[in-house]
């Protein structure tokens, strides 16, 4: 019976530390998670809304170009179905777009008056991708 005794406190002595111990530790494993303020998420937000804000202005700005309205109407591409599908656009599509109309600012920019193929093959890709991602959503 003695050592019955004898173990049970043998027992108790390495137990017992140990659950301190992970009493003491779990405070700390709750205090360590972190939370960004809300002033940084609410700019965060307001960053994200701008840049999807400047990425449609872009696309729209190509849209109303005149070799993009020539080049859409030799096409039989609806213009007005196209500007407004940019505002239907998610995130990456939106991206993807935006650099193509940059793309294709870029080949028109400096008042060049006639369109080369390549331009008007891209063009075209970014009218068609437009409409093909509305018509899928």
């Amino acid at each position: 019976m003695r050592q019955e005794a004898y173990t049970g406190m043998r027992t108790s002595r390495w137990v017992l530390p140990v659950v301190l111990s992970l009493l003491m530790a779990t405070p700390r494993v709750q205090a360590q998670t972190h939370t960004a303020p809300q002033a940084a998420l609410d700019a965060a937000v307001r960053q994200h809304v701008a840049s999807a804000d400047e990425q449609r202005a872009a696309i729209l700005r190509v849209l109303e170009r005149s070799e993009v309205k020539s080049v859409a109407g030799t096409a039989g591409i609806d213009l007005r179905t196209v500007a407004g599908a940019v505002a239907t656009l998610d995130a990456a599509d939106l991206a993807a777009i935006a650099a193509q109309a940059l793309q294709v600012d870029q080949a028109l920019a400096g008042g060049q008056s006639r369109v080369v193929i390549s331009t008007t093959t891209i063009i075209i890709a970014l009218l068609v991708v437009i409409l093909i991602i509305v018509a899928v959503d």
